[in-house]
């Protein structure tokens, strides 16, 4: 049997719980940051960062759908829009949010593409017109609107102010070519 002397045990034991606690508080350290940032993010800022990515993502993949399920050119020229439109929307709102706050690049509410994703022609046109074009497009200006109204953030709602104009703008068109193929001119 190896006898060690009691000072040499110690030290042993010292060093194990130094390194132990060392590797705790840099587990600790690099997690705190993007909590902390999360955490002074105001709730209706999270709201939207949430919201109003999941409604652009859904548009924008929708649309995306439409452009090769659809054989109407009208429905196709409003899809093409969207995309292209709300890919850039998508893009300033990962650029506005803060340091450390993960804004979702692409999730997409899975039910609204569920529901148009195995139709085609007139069947898929009239349901793309009705729940994603109306409904969704509505969906994503009240997103909008919210933050602009009660988000704290200021280059959120900064980026709100400027998506506005195109999302209201969608609206109007999704309105017109619902008029236009004779349905519902409003969301349900």
């Amino acid at each position: 049997m190896i006898r060690l002397p009691l000072a040499t045990i110690a030290s042993a034991c010292m060093t194990g719980l130094l390194a132990v606690a060392t590797a705790a508080s840099a587990q600790t350290t690099t997690a705190a940051p993007a909590a902390a940032d999360t955490g002074r993010l105001h709730a209706a800022d999270q709201t939207f960062i949430a919201d109003g990515t999941k409604a652009i993502a859904t548009q924008r993949d929708a649309a995306r759908i439409a452009t090769s399920r659809s054989t109407d050119r009208d429905v196709k020229a409003f899809a093409e829009r969207v995309s292209t439109d709300n890919a850039k929307i998508s893009d300033a709102l990962r650029a506005a949010s803060p340091r450390g706050v993960d804004v979702p690049k692409n999730d997409p509410d899975a039910a609204v593409l569920a529901s148009i994703n195995n139709l085609r022609g007139a069947e898929f046109d009239k349901t793309y017109i009705e729940q994603v074009a109306l409904a969704g497009e509505q969906k994503t200006l009240s997103a909008f609107q919210a933050e602009i109204a009660s988000g704290r953030d200021e280059q959120l709602k900064d980026a709100a102010k400027k998506a506005l104009p195109t999302i209201q703008q969608h609206y109007a068109m999704a309105q017109d070519l619902a008029k236009r193929k004779h349905l519902s001119g409003t969301a349900q």
